[in-house]
């Protein structure tokens, strides 16, 4: 699909305590291994050194879940107003958990190309505010600035040059602290290796009904 914008972003949106707080929020829960879409239905904590060999391959980092009130609020505004001004107006209804990860820059932390949307919309009967829904509008907000790591570019692949190559294209825009980037689900995506240092950033997948 071809796009006015690929992307919509928001330069020091988030205040820098409230960054802080998610920050010392996260550290204090329990890590857990960062997996992929394929990989969400096992449970990290039984993974034998044969799939976390291979899941390093494409991603390695840690993540912590958060679903707190009070950072949907500051988050979901500028999330409307994206979709609105960058033209998209896709309809959603629901945003998912959010995802706090860190890259560690001794381990050279990383997360290769991937899209956030998936084949097929989810299938939770159980659960009304996903089932049947696909993810429409991705958000990742810069916890920190870049100068206190090194390494770590967030970069995009619109894909759809003519000649058929692939250009990576920094995204400046979220380097500083607070900095928030919007962007469709299916916009290809990857954070390169962290070398020293640590990033934070947090993660937020935005729901609707499938595209007609």
């Amino acid at each position: 699909m071809n796009l006015a914008n690929y992307y919509w972003f928001f330069k020091s949106a988030i205040p820098h305590r409230i960054c802080d707080e998610i920050i010392k929020y996260g550290s204090l829960q329990q890590e857990q291994v960062a997996l992929t879409g394929k990989q969400n239905n096992l449970d990290s904590k039984n993974l034998c050194k044969k799939d976390i060999k291979e899941l390093h391959k494409k991603r390695k980092s840690n993540v912590v879940w958060m679903d707190d009130r009070w950072i949907y609020k500051e988050i979901q505004p500028y999330i409307n107003i994206a979709n609105k001004s960058a033209g998209w107006n896709f309809d959603w209804n629901w945003s998912e958990s959010c995802q706090f990860t860190k890259y560690d820059g001794g381990k050279k932390q990383h997360y290769d190309w991937h899209c956030d949307s998936n084949e097929l919309p989810y299938d939770q009967p159980n659960d009304p505010n996903t089932h049947g829904k696909i993810r429409k509008l991705s958000a990742t907000i810069s916890l920190v600035d870049s100068s206190e790591y090194e390494g770590g570019d967030f970069e995009f692949d619109f894909r759809n040059n003519d000649d058929g190559s692939n250009i990576a294209r920094v995204c400046e825009e979220i380097k500083t602290k607070g900095s928030m980037v919007v962007f469709p689900s299916f916009v290809w995506h990857r954070v390169k290796p962290v070398t020293a240092g640590t990033r934070y950033s947090l993660v937020i997948w935005n729901l609707g009904w499938p595209f007609r």
